[in-house]
Order: structure tokens, then sequence, then C-alpha cells
């Protein structure tokens, strides 16, 4: 590798909003996260279906699902 070309790669602190502090590795100082895996919806099991103006239950009556226990 050429010298001088390159930025720096040093060691960081990603903050999440939740609180959670991860180290890592990266050309920028630091970072600052909305969200992480530790309180994002998909990892953490609580993602909710959001019906927006009445989508789910006109696929439902159309298709003929039933009604789920969990929505």
């Amino acid at each position: 590798m050429k010298e001088g070309i390159h930025p720096d790669y040093d060691a960081i602190t990603v903050t999440c909003a939740c609180g959670e502090v991860i180290h890592t590795r990266s050309t920028k100082p630091s970072y600052k996260v909305d969200i992480c895996s530790k309180c994002h919806p998909f990892f953490t099991g609580k993602q909710k279906l959001i019906d927006a103006a009445g989508r789910v239950d006109r696929f439902r009556k159309k298709y003929g699902q039933k009604e789920s226990a969990t929505a």
C-alpha cells in the first residue's frame, strides 16, 4: 500500500439513543445512531403490525385470511 493516501482507521465508539455503546473501528471519529440491534423491533421480537388505513384488513378480507390471535 502507498504511504500517506489512506485515511486513519482508528478505534471508535458508536452510541445508540437507547444507551447501548458499541466499540468498533472506522475512518470517522464517532457515530451516534437512533436505533441498534439491542432496541430494533426486528431483533428484540417486539415488532408490531401497523395497520395503515385498513390495508391489512382489506388484504385479509380479499384473500379470506382469518384474524390472527397475536395481532
